[in-house]
C-alpha cells in the first residue's frame, strides 16, 4: 500500500486496504484480548496482596467480557474458508402453498434484514417479486460486511415453518417450507469465464407490489447463461445499467457457486451436502404452534425464545453451526 502509484488503480487499491483492514482488525483484537487479560491477572494479584475481596465482582465482570470476546475471535478463526471475508448474496424463495408459504418466505427476509443491521451490515435488494395477496415470491438480497458470507452460509437450506396459520379462518395449523440459498460475492480477480455469446440479455418493466410500476422504462435485467441454464434477474436498481451489474453479480457468483459443485461432485465430497438441502429435507424448523421452538436439524442447537430469532438473534444459531 505504500508503493508509489498503488492508488491508480482505484478499484483494485480498495479491495487490497479492505484486506488489509480486515487483517490489522483481527490483530487488533489478539492484542486488546491479551492486554485485558493482563489487566485481570494484575487486578487479582493485587487483590491476593492486599486480601481485598472487594475486587471479585470486577474481576468477575472482566473475565466475563474476556470469555465473550474469546469466543467472538475463536469464530473468527473458524472462518477461515477461502470466500468467508467476502460479502454475501442471500436468496430466499417460497416453497408449495402459494400465500402461506410466501408469507413464510417475506418473514425470513425480515429476519435476516434485522439480523445484517444488528452487525452494521449494508444491504441492498437486488431482485424483490411480491406475491398476489401476501409475502413475496422471491428476493435476492447483497449483504456487505466482513465475513458475510462466512457467517450466512449455515443458513442455506431448507427452512420449515410450523404454525396457526392467519390466512386460515378455520384457525389450522399449517406447514410452509422456504429454501435459502447463500453465495459468496466473488471478486472480479477471480477467474470465471464467460463468454457473451453464452448470456441472454433480457430487459423488462419493474414492476413492485400491487401491480404498481418501479419504473416506467424498461430498466429491470434478466440474464441467462445458456450453456448452464442459469437465470438470475435484478430490478430493484436505479437504472438498467446498474440492474446489468447487480445480475452480473449474482450471475458470476452461482456459476462459481456451479463449478465448485461440479469439481466436487468428481472427488465425491459433496454428496451428504447435497441431501442435507433438498427440497423437503430441512436444515431448521420454526415451531409457533401448539409450543415455541427453534431447531436445527444439523447440531440439534435448540432455542424457545422464538421472537428474538425472528427478530434478528441468529447468532447462537449460526455459532453453533460453524463450531459443529
Amino acid at each position: 500500500m505504500t508503493q508509489p502509484g498503488f492508488w491508480d488503480d482505484s478499484d483494485q487499491a480498495q479491495k487490497i486496504a479492505k484486506k488489509a483492514s480486515t487483517i490489522k482488525d483481527k490483530i487488533q483484537s489478539f492484542k486488546d484480548l491479551e492486554d485485558d487479560l493482563e489487566e485481570t491477572e494484575v487486578l487479582i494479584q493485587l487483590g491476593r496482596e492486599e486480601e481485598e475481596e472487594a475486587i471479585i465482582p470486577e474481576v468477575q465482570q472482566n473475565l466475563s467480557v474476556i470469555t465473550d470476546q474469546m469466543e467472538d475471535l475463536e469464530l473468527k478463526v473458524l472462518l477461515a474458508g477461502e470466500y468467508d471475508q467476502n460479502d454475501a448474496i442471500l436468496a430466499i424463495n417460497p416453497g408449495a402453498g402459494g400465500t402461506e408459504s410466501q408469507d413464510w418466505a417475506e418473514m425470513l427476509l425480515r429476519m435476516y434484514n434485522r439480523w445484517a443491521e444488528q452487525h452494521n451490515y449494508q444491504v441492498e435488494t437486488l431482485e424483490l417479486m411480491a406475491g398476489e395477496e401476501a409475502g413475496i415470491k422471491s428476493v435476492t438480497l447483497q449483504i456487505k460486511g466482513p465475513y458475510a458470507y462466512g457467517y450466512l452460509k449455515s443458513e442455506k437450506g431448507v427452512h420449515r415453518l410450523v404454525r396457526i396459520s392467519p390466512f386460515d379462518s378455520s384457525g389450522r395449523r399449517h406447514t410452509s417450507f422456504a429454501s435459502v440459498d447463500v453465495m459468496p460475492e466473488i471478486d472480479d480477480d477471480i477467474d470465471i469465464d464467460l463468454d457473451k455469446t453464452d448470456l441472454k440479455v433480457e430487459t423488462y418493466r419493474a414492476s413492485g407490489a400491487g401491480g404498481q410500476h418501479v419504473n416506467t422504462t424498461d430498466s429491470a435485467v434478466r440474464i441467462t447463461h445458456l450453456p448452464t441454464g442459469i437465470v438470475v434477474q435484478c430490478q430493484t436498481l436505479r437504472s438498467q445499467h446498474k440492474n446489468r451489474e447487480g445480475a452480473m453479480k449474482i450471475l458470476k457468483s452461482k456459476l462459481f457457486e456451479y463449478m465448485q459443485e461440479k469439481q466436487a461432485e468428481k472427488l465425491s465430497e459433496i454428496r451428504g451436502e447435497k441431501k442435507e438441502i433438498a427440497w423437503g429435507s430441512q436444515i431448521r424448523s420454526y415451531i409457533f404452534h401448539p409450543y415455541q421452538l427453534i431447531k436445527d436439524h444439523r447440531t440439534n442447537f435448540e432455542v424457545t425464545n422464538t421472537q428474538a430469532v425472528m427478530d434478528g438473534d441468529l447468532d447462537s444459531l449460526i455459532q453453533a453451526y460453524l463450531k459443529e
